[in-house]
């Protein structure tokens, strides 16, 4: 018997103007599954994880039309904002929901929104027969946030990359993430300017408006992808990465396959995407919202060469260690064989 597995992704994943972490995922992530077995995709318009009417009730068409029995890998994006959509689809559908970040996580949100978000995102996980994650923590996190029994991991992969070629003084920094609250740009800035004496240049590369000009030692690239974002870290010595927070942090496994040192905020699953090298960080952890914690880091690496040699050494043993796509394609097989196998079994009955 032939198994198709039906994926429900946010309208856009492949757009180049925003190339989000969750876009990069699903899309790296589906590549590799096709290769298992088809995947039909289908991708869904709206305003998630509050769409208009209308989108809820193409997405509800859509969930219609896929038979009883098989498996559906939705973008938590989608689902999560919208459990009277899949309720009537629980039943008949093996629903897998993939959590990206929790809705109630986003930044800015009132605490209205935040508790009606979680609320409706427990809801959504509840109907489903599998819920996945992108790291340990994350998959600790939501489990506790919503009182489910299992969440599953499915870490993100990374491509290999070309090492970078480090500068003398180490003073190329760069940080690649969206311009919002959430990743933490202001801060960056706000502890760049406590380093006026220091010899530094900073490139921030993502999509949104940029939070001051472009001047001598700043330049805001907007959104790159593919040759122009390989210059970017090929170009760099130091990446930067200073999130309110993280499910992941994929950018921090992609500077590290480019042998870049990392100094990034202790949230979310950063950690784990960091890694050690015989214990130690390739490069350094430290709070969120910190201004002068994050300036005196960027102090030592921009004055002590020991340190940007030490932290490049790390660096260049973690990129040895990193995992593909390929990786993650697997685990994520394992978590649905169960899924497949069931619905493989009842066919042949």
């Amino acid at each position: 018997m032939t198994f198709t597995l039906h994926v429900v992704l946010p309208e856009g994943v492949d757009d180049p103007a925003a190339p989000s972490g969750g876009n990069r995922y699903d899309r790296a992530v589906l590549d590799h599954l096709q290769d298992r077995f088809p995947v039909r995709e289908v991708a869904a318009p709206g305003d998630w994880p509050r769409p208009a009417p209308a989108d809820r009730e193409r997405l509800s068409r859509v969930l219609a039309e896929i038979p009883d029995g098989a498996t559906v890998l939705l973008d938590g994006l989608v689902a999560c904002g919208v459990p009277e959509v899949l309720e009537p689809h629980a039943a008949r559908l093996r629903l897998a929901i993939l959590v990206h970040l929790p809705l109630s996580d986003e930044t800015g949100l009132s605490d209205t929104d935040a508790a009606e978000l979680r609320a409706l995102e427990g809801r959504a996980l509840h109907l489903a027969t599998r819920v996945i994650a992108t790291s340990t923590q994350a998959a600790a996190h939501v489990a506790a946030m919503h009182g489910l029994a299992t969440v599953h991991v499915a870490a993100p992969g990374v491509d290999r990359a070309t090492p970078s070629v480090p500068s003398p003084t180490g003073r190329r920094l760069l940080c690649v993430a969206s311009l919002t609250p959430r990743k933490g740009q202001d801060v960056l800035l706000s502890a760049l300017a406590r380093l006026t004496d220091l010899d530094w240049e900073c490139t921030f590369a993502g999509a949104g408006r940029p939070l001051t000009a472009d001047t001598r030692q700043l330049r805001f690239a907007g959104p790159l992808a593919g040759a122009e974002l390989e210059a970017a870290y090929a170009n760099a010595d130091l990446f930067v990465l200073p999130s309110r927070a993280e499910t992941y942090g994929m950018v921090v496994t992609e500077a590290l396959a480019h042998a870049l040192p990392v100094v990034a905020t202790e949230v979310g699953g950063v950690p784990e995407a960091l890694g050690t090298v015989a214990g130690a960080v390739p490069g350094k952890l430290v709070a969120p919202e910190d201004p002068e914690a994050l300036a005196a880091t960027l102090r030592a690496w921009l004055t002590d060469a020991g340190l940007r040699e030490l932290w490049r050494s790390r660096a260049e043993a973690r990129r040895e260690t990193l995992t593909g796509w390929d990786e993650t394609a697997r685990r994520l097989t394992a978590i649905l064989d169960e899924l497949i196998l069931k619905k493989t079994e009842e066919g042949s009955r």
